[in-house]
């Protein structure tokens, strides 16, 4: 059942960095706003990432947090190319190599930790303690973000973003891994607390891919979301961390590359400066931007 979950994840991580890379270019084009709502390519987009989180979802009812979180990561290797071809350009070396570095550091040190079959048990003021730790994530990164600009706005948002979907994460784990087929497990406030943490989320991204800097943001989102997801799911729900000595130089090194995939993004240049005007035509191919 772990395999199925994580062949599901894969293809969901497919679907989801495709409506990323496509909302993030309608965001970049016409601000974060209402308006967007009026654009048919950001519905489009939306709807291709509802496919790839439901699959998310779906994933999370046959393998742990553990496993399943860092998949998503892969996204990375996918919208960040896909964003660039979208801006009319080639992707640039090191924003391949800066997505690849960030997937495999992170991806390394989440494989350290060992596979459960833990029956996730989320108690009431265990859960409103993690909302209330988030809400307070978040209010942070939206206080600094109005006085940040640039790489370090969108890396802010981000941060916010990407905690508000690990709690939508783990409310779906705890559901999905409860249900066993019995419909009143679904009748609890944790299922009616995922769509609102998840509105919450996608405002703060939209926010995030506003700036420009997609590699950035949406980089930033698929490094604070696992890592907060595996630490829910050790704190919260019982699952287990590695007790081996020897896992601590691979972790180590994963880290190292993790550290340096998103150093090299950051340094990149925003897709702001490839978007064009809100009313201007979308050009079908233009030369790469001058490095």
């Amino acid at each position: 059942m772990m395999w199925l979950g994580v062949s599901i994840a894969l293809v969901g991580a497919l679907g989801y960095a495709g409506g990323a890379a496509i909302q993030q270019y309608e965001a970049v084009r016409g601000g974060a706003t209402l308006k967007l709502v009026k654009r048919p390519r950001w519905w489009i987009g939306g709807a291709i990432g509802f496919v790839g989180a439901a699959l998310h979802a779906l994933a999370l009812s046959f393998a742990p947090l553990v496993l399943i979180q860092p998949v998503s990561v892969t996204t990375l290797v996918f919208a960040v190319p896909l964003a660039a071809v979208l801006h009319g350009r080639r992707p640039h070396r090191a924003e391949v190599l800066g997505s690849v570095a960030v997937s495999v550091g992170l991806l390394g040190i989440m494989l350290l930790i060992p596979q459960s079959h833990t029956r996730p048990e989320l108690s009431t003021p265990g859960a409103l303690s993690f909302l209330g730790c988030v809400g307070v994530v978040v209010a942070a990164c939206e206080l600094f973000a109005r006085r940040a600009r640039g790489t370090a706005k969108a890396l802010l948002s981000a941060i916010g973003a990407g905690v508000v979907t690990a709690a939508v994460s783990t409310f779906v784990r705890v559901v999905g891994g409860t249900f066993d087929g019995d419909l009143s497990h679904l009748f609890h406030w944790f299922t009616l607390a995922i769509p609102v943490l998840l509105v919450c989320a996608i405002v703060l991204l939209q926010r995030s891919y506003a700036v420009g800097h997609f590699s950035v943001a949406y980089a930033g989102v698929q490094v604070v979301d696992p890592v907060t997801s595996v630490l829910a799911g050790v704190i919260l729900l019982g699952e287990p961390v590695p007790t081996d000595p020897g896992s601590i130089i691979p972790a180590l090194v994963s880290a190292a590359v993790l550290i340096g995939g998103t150093i090299t993004l950051g340094r990149l240049s925003p897709d702001l400066t490839c978007a064009p005007p809100i009313d201007a035509p979308v050009p079908v191919r233009t030369r790469a931007a001058a490095r």
